[in-house]
Formats: structure tokens, C-alpha cells, sequence
């Protein structure tokens, strides 16, 4: 009788213990980053206003009547709900993007502020949301999911809303020294986390989500300290920024419209260039592609998720900082809100580029603005933009879905039929 051989693991030597086989997160990612086209994602747009046109009138309470004589009088009941949904909208649009009565106004005399607002208010929603964006979008070239903009966004809180109102800098050197205190707050959350996963194969998922809960009662605790307290206050907020530490408004101090777009779009272009032109970039996406690979080519695939977990948590930091120095000028318990849920969705909706996160965070920032008039307006539930928003990544995500809808052909079928068919030659015997 032989001896049985001793079991082999078929892993290459020096292979990292987290580069086995893509889990469903990363197919998930792949598949909605690299299976969605640009005309499925407008198309899932399109639908999710649809649907969210018909969830809208059948919460008003006066279409619903209608509806309750639908047959005796259909014309009745769907022209009612009709308006309904573009009363909604139209009011959505004009705290989005532009209300003609005020355009009116101003052609008559009236202010130019008001005409601006809307749009103004979109960009401001919108800022955070493209730093936070390209902090969830950037790991995703590299296979890694970063749940952790929550986290992240603290960091740069806390050290940007220190740096604002604790210290006394020339005007324009305060607030760059403040914004960079930000992108360090951030980043060094982020460092934490790819130091953990290149040194001990730790899952960034589970490590990012629980470092979430930590800076969120880490918040809690360094707000309810001396040196963070508002003085005269017992509630858990800090003094207001130096003006010099806040980021200057672009079209006067009636509009909250700031210079956070502006580093916004820079960081955008930065990453941008940064996958596309550098040697870092080509090494994260190589990663990204096939970590076994790329550590055969002699790439520090160790280095690698470092650096792009360094980066992401820099740029949750900025968009901290933009929100503290912006249009804020304070820190509070809940000043990250949703940013870094909204962060996973933009990464997402953009399909892993940052034009695409650009994009998005504007119809995000557009949602959110118009959502606030389009409840005052018209009655209409908020949390019908909340639907919105989700339809819309439920479509992205399900790219077979909304061709099936559309009757759209697959890429391989769009491929297999030639746009121009060539005419058939004919040849003598």
C-alpha cells in the first residue's frame, strides 16, 4: 500500500491569501462597470422617471379618486394623473435647474439672483457627492469595494473643521491648509484600511463598514471635548469657521454656489489622469484586472491597494471639507449624512469612470435640490426621490432588464448584424 500524498495548495508561491477568485461583490462590480453601455444607463433614467411619474400620482390623493371611477371616466382619471406627475416634475425642474417666472422677473426688472438659484443649488448638492464618488469609484479599478466613505468623510471632517476654527491663518493660506487638512483627515482612515488588507488579506468590506460605526461614535466623543464645543453650547457642535478658512462663493454671497465645484472637477480630471496617463494608474488597473497577474509582471500589488486606499480616503476627506468650509461652516453629529451611501450608487451609476461620476453626482445634486421644491410645491412625498434613485441603480445594475424593456439588441447581437450590409457578389461559373 502506498503512502497517500500530502495535499498541495495550488496556489503559486507568494501568492496573497485575498487573491483567490473574484467573490460575487467584485462580478457584481464587473459586470455593471464593463456590461453597461451608455445608451442602457440614459434609458434606465428614462424608466426610473417613469416609474417614479406613476408612483407620484398614485400617492395624491386626488388621482386616486378619479381612479376609484377609472372605467365610467378613464380620460378623467389618467389626464388627472397626468398632472399630477408634471406638476411634480415641473416643480422639480424649477428648483433644479431654472424657473422661467423668475427669468420673467429679471427681464423686468427683477433680481438675477433668483435665476440662478436653482442651478447654483444643484452644483452645491452635487460637489460632495463627485469627491465622494471617485472615493468609492478609484478602489473599484483596483477590485476592491470601499464601503468606508463614511468613515473617511469623519476624518476629513474632523481635521478640516479643526483646522477652520482653531487656527488663525492668512485668508487664502488658511483655507488651502484647511481643505488639505481635509484630504489628510481622509486619507489616513483610508491608509488604515489598505495597510490591513495588503499586510494581512483582511476584507476591506468588513473592515470599512466597521470602521463606519467607529468614526461615527468617534465624532460623537471629539465633539462633546472642550476644545470642539461651541462656547456657550452644550449640545454636541463646533464654533463656526474662520471666514478665511471657507471656500470663497463664485457668484456672490447670495448664492451658495462655491469653489468646491471647481476642486471637485480638478480631483475628477486628477484620477481621470491618474488611471489613464501614470504608472500608478496602469499598476491599479492591472490589480484590478488580475492581481496574480499582476504580481508575476512584478508589480507590488501590496503598494498598490495602500496607495488606492490612501487616495480614496483623501478624496472622502475633500468631500468633507467642501461640505465644513462650503456650506456648513460647522461640524455636527450627523454633518456626513448620506454621502457615503450615495457615494456606493454614483460610483455605480457613473460605471467606474469619473466623467461618468461627475455626471451622475449632477443628477444626484439635481434630485435633491428639485426634490425640496417639488415638496413644497406640490405635497408630493420626498421620499419619492429616495425611489427615483433606487430604480435608477436597479436598471443599471440589471443592464439585460432595461434592453429587455426597450427591445435594445445585446452587444453581441449589435456586433453579429453589420450596420451597412455589403451586396452580394456574384460570381460566373
Amino acid at each position: 500500500m502506498t503512502a497517500a500524498a500530502p495535499a498541495t495548495d495550488p496556489r503559486p508561491s507568494g501568492e496573497h491569501p485575498a487573491e483567490g477568485p473574484k467573490g460575487f461583490v467584485a462580478a457584481f462590480v464587473e459586470a455593471i462597470v464593463e456590461g453597461s453601455s451608455t445608451t442602457v444607463t440614459v434609458l434606465a433614467v428614462v424608466a426610473a422617471i417613469v416609474i417614479g411619474g406613476i408612483l407620484i400620482a398614485f400617492s395624491d390623493p386626488h388621482v386616486l379618486g378619479k381612479m376609484g371611477h377609472f372605467f365610467s371616466a378613464p380620460g378623467a382619471a389618467l389626464g388627472a394623473a397626468w398632472d399630477s406627475a408634471s406638476a411634480a416634475y415641473s416643480a422639480m425642474f424649477r428648483g433644479a435647474i431654472v424657473n422661467f417666472h423668475t427669468v420673467s422677473a429679471a427681464s423686468r426688472g427683477g433680481s438675477v439672483t433668483a435665476v440662478f438659484n436653482p442651478i447654483s443649488e444643484t452644483i452645491v448638492n452635487a460637489t460632495p457627492l463627485i469627491f465622494a464618488g471617485l472615493a468609492v469609484m478609484l478602489p473599484f479599478r483596483a477590485g476592491l469595494f470601499n464601503i468606508g466613505a463614511t468613515g473617511q468623510f469623519i476624518g476629513g471632517a474632523i481635521v478640516a473643521g479643526y483646522l477652520g476654527f482653531a487656527v488663525s491663518l492668512p485668508p487664502f493660506i488658511h483655507v488651502v491648509v484647511a481643505v488639505a487638512g481635509g484630504f489628510a483627515g481622509g486619507a489616513a482612515v483610508g491608509w488604515f484600511v489598505g495597510f490591513l488588507r495588503a499586510r494581512t488579506g483582511a476584507n476591506e468590506v468588513i473592515v470599512t463598514i466597521m470602521l463606519n460605526y467607529v468614526a461615527e461614535y468617534f465624532l460623537l466623543y471629539v465633539l462633546g471635548t472642550s476644545p470642539f464645543r461651541r462656547p456657550g453650547r452644550s449640545d454636541p457642535i463646533t464654533p463656526f469657521m474662520h471666514g478665511t478658512a471657507r471656500l470663497p462663493h463664485l457668484a456672490g454671497a447670495s448664492l451658495r454656489i462655491n469653489a468646491g465645484i471647481l476642486v471637485a472637477l480638478a480631483a475628477a480630471a486628477a484620477v481621470s489622469w491618474l488611471l489613464k496617463r501614470s504608472t500608478l494608474g496602469f499598476e491599479i488597473r492591472a490589480v484590478g484586472a488580475n492581481a496574480r497577474a499582476a504580481r508575476g509582471a512584478g508589480m507590488n500589488v501590496e503598494r498598490g491597494y495602500i496607495l488606492v486606499m490612501l487616495i480614496a480616503g483623501g478624496l472622502a476627506g475633500l468631500a468633507a471639507a467642501s461640505v465644513v468650509l462650503g456650506t456648513n461652516y460647522t461640524v455636527d453629529p450627523q454633518i456626513y449624512g448620506t454621502y457615503g451611501i450615495d457615494a456606493i450608487t454614483i460610483a455605480l451609476l457613473g460605471r467606474g469612470t469619473p466623467l461618468g461620476v461627475v455626471l451622475a453626482s449632477l443628477l444626484y445634486g439635481a434630485l435633491h435640490a428639485g426634490g425640496v421644491t417639488m415638496v413644497a410645491a406640490t405635497q408630493t412625498p420626498i421620499e419619492i426621490v429616495t425611489v427615483i434613485q433606487s430604480v435608477i441603480v436597479l436598471f443599471v445594475a440589471a443592464p439585460p432588464l432595461v434592453r429587455a424593456l426597450f427591445r435594445l439588441r445585446t452587444p453581441k447581437q449589435a456586433e453579429a448584424v453589420p450596420l451597412l450590409a455589403a451586396p452580394a457578389v456574384v460570381t460566373e461559373p
